[in-house]
């Protein structure tokens, strides 16, 4: 059987260890792949190359269109972007899918109360807050910018419904904060229903994601597949993990059109590495999902058979281990799963699978995604970000004071919160407004220019921070109001 090459990087920490136990179940279940190791991860950090991979690791990948990778780490302080998100996010793996499944002999408190749980978070992996882009202000103020785009979100959404239907789920949810962000997880929101359209015989709903974590703890059984942003995707992964044991028995796909990356969520654990201690499973499960992902679902069966009898028969790593139980070295853990696995398929022989995976082929340039939307445009004003130790009124009357003819100041926000026109004297204020100017009369004759000459008017009088432009698109509002406006 012709085998498939896959990039390799074992990671750091435990991350070699278990990759080793992984590496030791495939072949023994006969998994036709080619593990060629690629280098990543702190040391590479540490030989400087800042991006956390060489280039001939990022050629490899981009050739075999598939990475398997244990936990890395960063180093922390030297202004190094995470590796981990970094790969995510150079191949467009766009959909993070982990699975939360309930496994016999692994208790839990739902184990216990004979509750099962069968859950899929599916994460948008690319945007959000993730784009990690940031600036100081003010001395005393950061600020973080925050994408959620259209194409972005029906994509992710795209993908999850599609993996619904393949799952046989009944049900799909969107975890969001739309009642609080109105405009961006308002997007993420609208362009779930707009997917959802599409697949009728699939039941779409949503709930705010502060009141999704309670229910999940609470009623967990009630979910079946959900999709969040990118944060909120990251923390309620996390949550479903705990609800099955642990991450170390949540398995990790981040899944894009031509390069997907298979791993474990964990961390790399350093102070159990080279202990022979660390549980691979989530890993195993992780590996199992890549088999699924070329085809090779048979022996992605047989290995889940095998470690689910495993676990069940008590033969536990020490992390999860009962008390007064022995517990099991990785190496031994990965030889029991081993010796558990079946030597058929039910009908006497393991039936040869056909790779079903074909490696990408390099594009021509990198890809625009655009929604096709034509929507009327019109800029209306300007949202000056500005550093002031004045009183809301003061900053107000400097203002009004340089604005040309056709111009108002209508709003100054402080922390979102507004100051002006009306305001508390209770509202404790930071030295960074938000300063908005709009025209008296909407005009299509207002342009970034004029407003870049607006800005400057108000440059002389108090320093800039930051600008961004009031627009209306198809007539309606495309930007927030303040609290309290």
């Amino acid at each position: 059987m012709q085998t498939l090459p896959i990039a390799l990087a074992k990671g750091d920490g435990i991350g070699p260890e278990i990759m080793d136990a992984v590496i030791s179940i495939f072949r023994a279940a006969g998994a036709p792949l080619e593990f060629v190791e690629v280098e990543m991860g702190k040391s590479v950090f540490e030989r400087g190359f800042s991006s956390g991979m060489t280039p001939a690791a990022k050629q490899l990948i981009e050739l075999t269109g598939i990475l398997f990778k244990g936990p890395m780490e960063t180093p922390k302080g030297k202004g190094m972007k995470s590796i981990n998100v970094t790969a995510r996010k150079v191949w467009n793996t766009y959909a993070n899918k982990r699975v939360f499944k309930s496994l016999h002999g692994v208790d839990t408190v739902f184990s216990k109360a004979g509750i099962p749980i069968n859950i899929t978070i599916v994460r948008e992996n690319i945007e959000d807050t993730y784009g990690g882009i940031e600036h100081m202000l003010t001395q005393d103020v950061a600020l973080c910018r925050r994408f959620i785009t259209r194409p972005g979100s029906m994509q992710v959404h795209r993908y999850a419904f599609d993996m619904a239907v393949k799952k046989g789920a009944k049900k799909i949810t969107c975890g969001h904060k739309a009642n609080i962000m109105k405009l961006t997880d308002g997007l993420f929101l609208e362009c779930f229903y707009e997917v959802a359209k599409d697949y009728p015989q699939i039941e779409a709903n949503d709930v705010i994601v502060d009141d999704l974590a309670m229910k999940l703890v609470v009623k967990p059984q009630e979910f079946d597949v959900v999709v969040l942003p990118n944060l909120q995707g990251d923390i309620i992964s996390d949550l479903c993990a705990g609800l099955v044991g642990g991450l170390g028995f949540a398995p990790s796909a981040n899944i894009g059109d031509h390069i997907s990356i298979f791993e474990a969520v964990h961390g790399t654990a350093p102070d159990i590495a080279g202990k022979d201690l660390a549980n691979p499973t989530s890993l195993l499960l992780s590996g199992c999902m890549l088999l699924r992902h070329v085809g090779l679902i048979q022996h992605a069966l047989r290995i889940e058979e095998a470690l689910y009898l495993t676990l069940q028969k008590g033969i536990h790593t020490r992390d999860i281990a009962r008390p007064g139980a022995p517990s099991y070295g990785t190496k031994a853990f990965a030889e029991q799963i081993i010796q558990h696995l079946p030597a058929s398929n039910g009908n006497g022989s393991v039936t040869p699978q056909q790779i079903t995976y074909r490696p990408p082929q390099a594009p021509q340039g990198n890809r625009m995604m655009l929604s096709g939307r034509q929507e009327s445009e019109e800029t209306v004003g300007v949202d000056l970000f500005v550093e002031s130790t004045d009183q809301p009124s003061v900053l107000a009357e400097k203002i009004k004071a340089v604005l040309p003819e056709g111009y108002a100041l209508t709003l100054i926000s402080n922390r979102g919160t507004q100051v002006f026109p009306y305001a508390s004297l209770f509202t404790d204020c930071i030295n960074q407004y938000r300063v908005r100017i709009e025209a008296d009369q909407p005009s299509a004759s207002i342009t970034q220019h004029n407003m870049l000459d607006l800005s400057a008017k108000v440059a002389n009088v108090v320093r800039l921070c930051s600008i961004e432009w009031l627009m209306l698109y198809g007539g309606k509002k495309a930007y927030s109001l303040a609290q309290g406006q």
